[in-house]
């Protein structure tokens, strides 16, 4: 059984995570700054927004102060993520680790730096983070998770039960693969356009009405992913382009990070 969690991380991403799982289990937070983990350690971790939520975590920004966990949780963006996989090898030998990256690849990074059981993810829950212990959960979507080379189901469904029982959406699959791919279509494009233009994600991204409506180029870019996907031999689990026409009549636009 889990009992207890670490976050690797402390983003928006992380902090939610920490947030929902320290009200039924153990939460510690490696932190990449000492100060943000004194200010976690004062104050605890408030989550706002579609919860209401004042955690205890304790946190550290050494990993050799963090104590031994059954669950690690890596939260970091992906330049943070070998700094971050460094920081666990050879340490916590007994512990499953779950990888929340989105795009590919960062299972691999992991494997480098350790034998861990590794569970792969990728979210589309958001947050907002408006200081070192506080964070707006913005939106209430699944992280998609599934297994790694050899890891047994059974241990993803546990992490899943997990993630649901403390108020957060989870959804498992025995092969993630076909919705990683889906999910990095989507971000690809979805991130890139926001960036580029400035714009929230709202229904510009999905307007076609018009021959110069955005949802042109983004139809056209989420195609060219469908396509590389097509090659690698690769079934999507949902369409991206359909994804994202959902996602824009949510009636909340959101920054995605890149253009954050």
């Amino acid at each position: 059984m889990i009992e207890r969690v670490c976050v690797i991380g402390a983003g928006s991403i992380g902090s939610l995570f920490a947030g929902h799982l320290a009200q039924l289990v153990e939460v510690s937070v490696l932190t990449r700054r000492e100060d943000h983990a004194e200010a976690l350690n004062r104050d605890g971790l408030r989550v706002t927004g579609r919860s209401d939520l004042h955690a205890h975590v304790t946190a550290s920004a050494d990993p050799d102060a963090i104590e031994p966990f059954d669950l690690g949780i890596v939260a970091t963006k992906a330049n943070g993520l070998e700094s971050a996989a460094t920081a666990l090898e050879g340490r916590f030998p007994d512990a499953l680790v779950m990888t929340t990256l989105n795009g590919l690849g960062a299972e691999a990074v992991v494997r480098e730096h350790g034998e861990w059981p590794i569970v792969s993810a990728v979210t589309f829950m958001s947050g907002t983070k408006h200081s070192d212990t506080e964070v707006e959960y913005v939106l209430d979507t699944a992280t998609w998770m599934g297994p790694y080379e050899d890891t047994p189901l059974e241990r993803v469904e546990e992490v899943g039960e997990l993630v649901r029982r403390s108020g957060l959406e989870a959804e498992v699959f025995p092969d993630l693969r076909p919705a990683q791919w889906s999910k990095l279509i989507f971000n690809a494009t979805v991130n890139s356009v926001a960036a580029l233009t400035g714009l929230r994600h709202d229904h510009h991204f999905a307007d076609e009405a018009e021959p110069s409506d955005l949802g042109h180029l983004v139809h056209d870019l989420v195609d060219e992913g469908k396509s590389v996907a097509a090659a690698a031999g690769v079934e999507l689990y949902e369409d991206p382009w359909e994804m994202n026409v959902h996602a824009t009549r949510r009636g909340s636009a959101h920054y995605p990070s890149m253009l954050e």
